[in-house]
């Protein structure tokens, strides 16, 4: 492309013209006719003695295009995670009256035994699990002895305590003398499932409205 080649009162008449011609969106063809305008006024008012050359006219060109083909690319992505959103919907609909495991402390009774599980990041000699009420008093404790690493499930005789009673445990692990990070995971059962704005929700019987990535296993 080289600007003595277009007509002087117009330098990007033919440029112009070539532009109304293709098959934009009207977004697109809106952002390319501002464009084209800017630059068409910095070269009628551009320094006769110092003329931009035809690189710096075709690195402009360029930007355009690039800014043009991100818009593109960005809508597609929007289309495929609706797409992705719709799919996880289906799958989650699925586990509706299913247990799931996601992260959390609240103990889940059920035919007098209440459950709970643990992950550790590594491997430990001893694990002492408690049981807690409401308001935080140890009602009972149990040794689990060694574990590896991994996610770990419990079960505990809840005698006459219901699941409206609100319990909570907790587990701590050792290695030798060092205390280990330990993350509690909750036993619920999937109630319902939505999707809000780019993600899938679960209704959960205890823990209420969780994202579908917060579930660690499904039983």
């Amino acid at each position: 492309m080289t600007v003595s080649s277009v007509n002087p009162a117009d330098p990007f008449a033919a440029l112009n013209g070539a532009s109304k011609g293709a098959a934009v969106t009207a977004n697109d063809a809106g952002s390319a006719d501002r464009f084209l305008k800017l630059l068409v006024a910095q070269m009628k008012n551009q320094d006769p003695l110092n003329p931009m050359d035809n690189a710096q006219v075709t690195s402009q060109m360029a930007q355009i295009n690039t800014v043009d083909g991100i818009n593109r690319l960005n809508e597609s992505v929007k289309g495929l995670n609706g797409q992705f959103v719709q799919l996880q919907a289906l799958q989650g609909a699925s586990l509706v009256g299913r247990d799931v495991t996601i992260e959390g402390d609240r103990l889940a009774i059920a035919d007098g035994s209440g459950r709970g599980a643990f992950e550790l990041a590594s491997p430990a000699d001893n694990v002492r699990l408690e049981i807690l009420s409401g308001a935080g008093l140890v009602l009972a404790s149990q040794d689990l002895g060694g574990a590896g690493a991994g996610i770990h499930s419990f079960q505990w005789p809840a005698g006459s305590h219901g699941d409206a009673e609100g319990l909570r445990f907790r587990v701590t692990a050792t290695s030798g003398t060092n205390n280990l990070g330990v993350t509690p995971l909750m036993h619920d059962r999937v109630e319902s499932v939505s999707t809000g704005g780019d993600r899938l929700n679960l209704q959960l019987q205890r823990a209420g409205s969780v994202s579908y990535g917060a579930i660690k296993t499904v039983h």
